[in-house]
């Protein structure tokens, strides 16, 4: 099915609602994108296009400071209030999980109770900052208060897994880095990692709902 696209009227400006819906719905995953990159990131389309065939329906959050054409991102209380905007504009009647990439993953962390939400999926957590681990972001991780899974790249400078204490659920993709890219002769190809991806956010999201 095509992906349906709507704006959305937040306290911040227009968002934009990218839908890609199951025809039986099972359950309904949330996607933020993150600072540097928008909804079109390989990582979001990727598992747009793949979990509605398994009974997920993804929703897409693009932030009003995209749409506008800002290259800046809002700050975390801008890009919380419209990611809330959202979720409330869906109505969906399954289960949620409220997830996001980089940036978009702390906005979920932070939201994912407020939202309903039964869990959080964080893609490419940023820890910390790159070359700066001992400032870490790990209290919104733990702050959450539901099921969490981190998908982290092995070679991403805002943390790798093993930066993870093992409070933290995290899949670990080989040699990726906060892109989810690896370099040219890595073990796996970069159509492989999306489908890795894809195929552990299946799983987890699968297994909040069953």
């Amino acid at each position: 099915m095509a992906t349906h696209v709507r704006s959305i009227p937040t306290p911040v400006g227009d968002a934009r609602l990218h839908a890609d819906r199951a025809q039986r719905p099972v359950a309904a995953l949330v996607l933020g994108h993150g600072a540097g990159g928008g909804v079109e990131s390989a990582d979001l389309v990727a598992l747009s296009l793949a979990l509605p065939r398994h009974g997920i329906s993804v929703f897409r959050v693009e932030q009003p400071w995209r749409v506008a054409g800002k290259r800046v991102a809002s700050r975390p209380a801008a890009l919380d209030a419209a990611t809330i905007s959202c979720v409330n504009a869906i109505r969906v009647r399954t289960p949620l999980v409220l997830g996001g990439r980089s940036a978009g993953a702390r906005v979920a962390c932070r939201l994912a109770q407020e939202s309903g939400a039964v869990g959080c999926l964080a893609l490419a957590f940023p820890l910390h900052p790159p070359g700066r681990p001992g400032v870490t972001r790990l209290p919104e991780l733990h702050s959450v208060g539901l099921p969490t899974l981190v998908i982290q790249g092995q070679r991403d400078v805002f943390g790798g897994p093993d930066a993870f204490p093992s409070t933290v659920d995290v899949a670990g993709v080989p040699e990726a880095d906060h892109s989810f890219r690896v370099l040219k002769g890595a073990a796996l190809s970069q159509d492989e990692v999306l489908a890795l991806i894809v195929e552990t956010a299946t799983e987890w999201v699968t297994s909040r709902v069953a």
